[in-house]
């Protein structure tokens, strides 16, 4: 029987997200043993030509020859999902959407005018149909697996799309804002990763994006309470996940 062919690719992106897949260690020997890892460049440099059964999709578009690859990649699997915030939601290059490019590249390049860029940084589904999107920057190890598994299986995956508020209240954490008056970004982000900023009384920065159901204008209400001014509220939400978090404030 033909084992499912698994394609990994990368598009604008620090890599993490692949690499998260490669901790996976004795998971991932598992894993081999019951798909053909056929298109995976950062882990093996053979490649097997496609169609592709499923396809991760890690990075976001922010050149014309992204824009145009995802779509190749798109009509070569049967299934694609995206990983980590860069290709759920533009990652934390995004902040440029709303910035001067130009003040940008001369900040950062010597020589921009040789930098071919588009003004936008923007997620995967912003281009092409997704089939499922596993947030986190990184995402969790283990609810790739779950996703993988889920795939081979021919069923949904099983993602909590609870806040990070439940994993602090099951690690008996104490709430940073309450206690502490920490501004944090907990309450409006998407589980997955044990709530570890929170168990350190640091604030959720965020990096799973968005949760199902965010109410944003609650927790912005008790970041004033706590003193913060229009700058400081922007800055909290100007994470890895800038563009979602805009899109449920009302501002993307």
């Amino acid at each position: 029987m033909r084992k499912p062919k698994l394609a990994v690719w990368k598009f604008s992106s620090c890599d993490g997200c692949q690499l998260s897949l490669l901790d996976c260690e004795d998971e991932l020997l598992a894993l081999a043993g019951e798909v053909e890892i056929a298109y995976f460049l950062e882990a093996r440099r053979a490649t097997v030509r496609g169609p592709y059964d499923l396809s991760l999709v890690e990075g976001s578009v922010t050149t014309a020859h992204d824009a145009e690859r995802i779509r190749s990649v798109r009509r070569a699997s049967r299934k694609l999902v995206t990983i980590g915030a860069c290709a759920t939601a533009g990652g934390i290059q995004a902040l440029k959407n709303n910035a001067d490019l130009d003040g940008f590249l001369s900040a950062v390049y010597a020589t921009p005018e040789y930098v071919s860029t588009l003004a936008t940084s923007t997620p995967i589904s912003a281009h092409v149909p997704v089939d499922f999107e596993l947030h986190g920057c990184p995402i969790d190890k283990h609810q790739l697996i779950e996703v993988l598994s889920a795939h081979l299986q021919g069923r949904r995956p099983q993602i909590a799309t609870t806040s990070v508020c439940t994993e602090c209240k099951r690690r008996g954490t104490v709430c940073v804002m309450v206690a502490h008056g920490t501004p944090c970004l907990g309450p409006l982000t998407h589980a997955g990763c044990g709530a570890i900023c929170p168990s350190y009384n640091r604030g959720c920065y965020g990096c799973f994006g968005p949760m199902e159901s965010p109410n944003p204008a609650s927790l912005t209400k008790s970041l004033r309470e706590l003193g913060m001014d229009d700058t400081d509220v922007e800055r909290v939400y100007s994470t890895f996940n800038v563009r979602a978090f805009d899109e449920v404030r009302g501002d993307g």
